[in-house]
């Protein structure tokens, strides 16, 4: 079976998500006839073509969510009824998992296995800020000398969420449920390689029922989305992507203070005292370092392995890689894909490229899988003698690519963690919990997990440094979607 026949876009897509935008409460016809093509990382065979946004559809679509913000019901909507409305959107998301995952695996390779893991987690933000919000009123009451304060939670307004192609579900649930929940109304613009996760998440809101305007959906390329950052009605952009892309969008709203939050890049580091369970460690871990071929933020791709016990770890790591069949991510048994798109592949091997000239040594992999000649396939690759210097331990690699480095003793592993210009995910491992833990505290990272790798819809995800600015999840991740306001109130109102 070829690439081509593993998805029918044709049997499998209504013909509103390939062929139309989710624009004010309706399936739009484009404004124009230019077109996105989704490319087979297995085949490097062009799968589809559906439409692109333009400035044009872009604008109708921030201006529905703006009228639907200050004339519609939504932002004055009881948090008790928006949580019903997400609750159904959580509810026609699960009807449709094995599509999202099959979506997931057809853009961009993701293996079937893991796009079947972790698709539902998509659909447990929605749950999760239902839950949060059901009971919540928005607004506290503090005494002061002179009366009483009310301090209100309203919503930040008009925010436009742009997502990149590695898990562009997950990432923009994360984002959707949180701004739906505070009451904002969203333009998402999904990144040109993954466009279709977000159409069939629009099909889902649309059986949800929630006002015309609320959630609109452009899929297009970059200039586009660079014109809908730019636009005075959006009152915030919440973008996951490269720190490069990062920190543009970061000046580009200055200009204007838009309200602006950033989960960037990521250079984790998996820290291993010199008392763990390396088979523990290998079980519990080791899937995290390459992620669907390492292109996920939170892989653990700076390994810190105690001086002592290198070889030991060495041979019971690529052991344990070696295993991890490489091929078409349809098949159920496959660990590590292709990467994404033939740009990610050339900037994968020029990172190989540099870490050997800088003289890392290969201990596994280091060129193009054996046995595929077509498609972006890297095969799984082990560099040791790493130094934190070299390019291969500073820049995120985004592909299977691993970097070992010795430390000696617990205040080293600290330090070399530490000598990162990211801060994103970690991991810490040993037979003493506490040890752990005191060592987890001193790393400046916004997320770290004691003997193996947790992510919940309930607890705050984001970064140091230029990780990013801002959480996603959990309250705080609510928070950033809210402005605060505090009205005072006269002592004589108390009567």
């Amino acid at each position: 079976m070829t690439a081509t026949d593993q998805f029918n876009f044709e049997r499998e897509l209504s013909e509103n998500l390939r062929t139309r935008f989710y624009i004010n409460g309706e399936w739009a016809q484009p404004k124009s006839a230019q077109e996105l093509e989704l490319v087979s990382p297995i085949s490097e065979e062009v799968l589809f073509r559906l439409p692109a946004a333009t400035a044009e559809d872009v604008d109708a679509a921030v201006r529905a969510a703006r009228s639907a913000f200050d004339s519609g019901p939504w932002a004055a909507t009881a948090p008790s009824a928006r949580a019903a409305a997400l609750r159904r959107i959580a509810a026609e998301m699960k009807k449709r998992l094995p599509l999202f995952a099959r979506v997931w695996t057809a853009q961009v390779g993701a293996p079937s296995w893991f796009a079947e893991r972790f698709t539902g987690l998509a659909a447990a933000y929605f749950d999760y800020y239902a839950d949060l919000i059901s009971e919540s009123t928005f607004e506290s009451e503090r005494a002061i000398s002179t009366g009483r304060v009310k301090v209100i939670r309203e919503p930040v307004g008009v925010c436009a969420l742009i997502v990149p192609w590695n898990a562009p579900l997950v990432l923009l649930t994360q984002k959707l449920a949180a701004a739906l929940a505070a009451g904002c109304t969203v333009v998402a613009k999904p990144s040109p390689e993954t466009p279709l996760d977000a159409q069939v998440l629009a099909e889902c809101v649309a059986h949800a029922g929630l006002p015309d305007g609320v959630f609109n959906v452009v899929p297009a390329g970059r200039e586009v989305g660079d014109w809908l950052i730019r636009q005075p009605m959006i009152d915030k952009v919440s973008f996951t992507g490269s720190t490069a892309a990062g920190k543009h969008i970061a000046q580009v709203c200055s200009d204007r203070l838009a309200r602006v939050s950033l989960e960037l890049g990521g250079k984790s580091a998996a820290v291993i005292c010199d008392d763990a369970d390396l088979d523990a460690w290998i079980a519990n871990v080791a899937p995290f370092t390459m992620p669907f071929s390492g292109q996920i933020c939170f892989s653990q791709t700076r390994i810190l392995v105690p001086r002592k016990r290198h070889d030991e770890f060495v041979d019971a790591y690529t052991t344990a890689t070696q295993r991890m069949k490489v091929g078409n991510p349809w098949e159920p048994d496959t660990i590590i894909g292709p990467v994404a798109t033939a740009n990610q592949y050339r900037r994968v091997m020029d990172f190989i490229d540099i870490a050997k000239r800088e003289g890392a040594n290969t201990v596994l992999g280091g060129a193009r899988a054996s046995g595929h000649e077509r498609g972006y396939f890297v095969a799984p690759t082990v560099f040791d003698n790493v130094r934190s210097d070299m390019t291969i331990a500073r820049e995120e690699v985004f592909g299977p690519v691993v970097s070992i480095i010795d430390h000696d003793g617990d205040d080293d592993a600290v330090r070399i963690a530490n000598d990162s210009n990211y801060g994103l995910s970690g991991t810490v491992f040993s037979n003493d919990v506490e040890r752990a833990e005191r060592i987890a505290r001193r790393i400046r990272t916004g997320n770290l997990t004691v003997n193996g790798l947790q992510l919940d819809p309930s607890v705050p995800f984001g970064g140091y440094k230029q990780s990013g600015v801002g959480r996603e999840g959990g309250p705080e991740g609510l928070a950033t979607f809210t402005e605060t306001k505090a009205i005072y109130l006269p002592a004589d109102s108390l009567k």
